[in-house]
């Protein structure tokens, strides 16, 4: 008798009997794919099941024993930095990122790392064989005998390896290619991965194992699978980086033992991810000086200082419709500072093609970002080039006020050590702030006090030039 199949959400895995077109709880379009039914397991948590039916109940919080375990470092830095000072034993850790951009390379390095302080590291690979992991940790100049590869798909041959090895962390590359033999479904399928992560964080809770999954991700940007996938993972670090350049960068977009935001940026190169000592100059490296629309912004990505180039051309548009094109920030935050320029300083920028580019291919969400793009913006629409030593960092409110950003003492520190004499920044910033030697800085409390001072005219408000 065919087994009955079920129509499964790829975004929040809500069934269904029949094709939906929209998913009724998540509100995705064309996310219902064809599964084989999976039988509904009674409501018994996983932590019971594991304690062999062990009964549980609550306890005062004040009762409870907190075990704070040491934090197992990586070998590197820059990955120590992005988990919030190491890993954290028993965790669940998703890497996510675009097919090529050095997944397996990053994380092949990080079981090294570990394996190089006496512990035994598993690294389990889903996509290529053992010969050809050899082949990638031979480029790389790995060759540790406590490093075990196992090119293995079955969920339960790679728990099998867990037993026998008992190895300090354990990584799988990748989770969709893992598949368990309790469900008759095909891997990559919601069931298959929501399934293969939840053994997998049960494994790492009860053995104290930090197990590292890497993952997919969609056109979108996504990890690909259920979102649950995500939410019960203890950090999701996100590893970016386009093909053109050679830097890498991991952010933290979740993390249970540490802050998130967190930001590690390495070099790729033949033999290897390196980690980049002076982030902030390898983006300023090829800066140019004495060109309109150029200006360096001060931002803070999780704990860490980073200047960077803010770069905007306008021009005269060609078609009836203005372009608008962003990259490296959120586009509705670059429209909503053309709004204020136009409406607080009279700069006709609604008849122009408007291009705002962050060199380097980093993308910044911080919004004290603001001031340093309205200063480009204004800068090439005068045709007047900044001060080639000049920062800004600010956020930019909708009535052309300046508001603060945190940790300005960092920023400013970071700034004078790349070589910079002069800052712009929020008025309500500079109390208590303490100033590198040698640095000039300047308080302003809005757009119209800011302008004329980047622009060298301290008495004069900005003349808008006709393209």
């Amino acid at each position: 008798m065919r087994p009955r199949s079920v129509f499964v959400c790829a975004g929040c895995g809500h069934q269904s009997p029949k094709w939906l077109g929209r998913c009724p709880d998540c509100g995705e379009w064309g996310s219902h794919a064809e599964e084989a039914g999976v039988p509904r397991h009674p409501l018994v948590s996983p932590w019971e099941t594991a304690r062999g039916g062990e009964t549980r109940h609550a306890r005062p919080l004040t009762e409870v024993q907190a075990e704070e375990a040491a934090r197992i470092s990586t070998g590197g830095e820059e990955m120590d930095r992005v988990l919030g000072g190491g890993v954290v034993p028993g965790s669940l850790v998703l890497v996510g990122g675009e097919p090529g951009v050095g997944k397996s390379t990053l994380l092949l390095q990080v079981a090294d790392g570990i394996a190089r302080d006496g512990r035994e590291a598993l690294f389990v690979s889903g996509e290529e064989s053992a010969a050809q992991v050899r082949l990638r940790a031979e480029r790389l100049s790995i060759a540790n005998p406590r490093l075990h590869v196992l090119a293995e798909t079955s969920l339960e041959r790679v728990l099998e390896e867990v037993e026998r090895l008992r190895p300090a962390v354990v990584v799988v590359d990748s989770v969709q290619t893992a598949h368990t033999a309790s469900l008759a479904s095909a891997p990559g399928t919601v069931g298959q991965v929501r399934q293969v992560a939840a053994r997998l964080l049960l494994l790492a809770k009860e053995r104290g194992i930090p197990i590292f999954l890497t993952g997919h991700v969609t056109k979108e940007g996504a990890i690909a699978g259920p979102r649950t996938l995500e939410h019960i993972a203890d950090a999701v670090l996100y590893f970016e980086g386009e093909g053109r350049t050679a830097h890498r960068i991991v952010r933290t977009v979740k993390n249970r033992f540490g802050p998130a935001g967190e930001l590690g940026i390495f070099e790729m190169r033949g033999d290897g991810l390196r980690v980049v000592e002076s982030p902030s100059e390898l983006f300023l490296r090829e800066r140019p000086e004495k060109t309109p629309g150029s200006a360096v912004a001060c931002c803070l990505e999780g704990s860490r200082p980073l200047l960077v180039e803010v770069q905007a051309l306008l021009a005269k548009a060609t078609a009836g419709l203005p372009r608008r094109t962003v990259q490296g920030l959120e586009a509705t935050r670059v429209a909503l500072l053309l709004a204020v320029l136009d409406r607080h300083l009279g700069l006709a920028l609604s008849s122009q093609d408007v291009f705002v580019n962050v060199a380097g291919g980093i993308a910044l969400s911080e919004p004290a970002t603001d001031l340093a793009v309205a200063a480009a913006l204004v800068s090439s629409q005068t045709g007047i080039p900044l001060i080639p030593t000049l920062a800004f960092f600010g956020e930019v409110g909708l009535g052309g006020e300046v508001r603060g950003g945190h940790r300005a003492d960092a920023r400013l520190r970071e700034a004078a050590r790349c070589g910079f004499t002069r800052c712009i920044l929020p008025s309500c910033c500079l109390p208590g702030t303490e100033v590198p030697p040698g640095m000039n800085v300047r308080g302003v409390r809005s757009l119209q006090e800011a302008v004329p001072i980047f622009l060298g005219r301290p008495h004069a408000a900005p003349e808008p030039r006709s393209l």
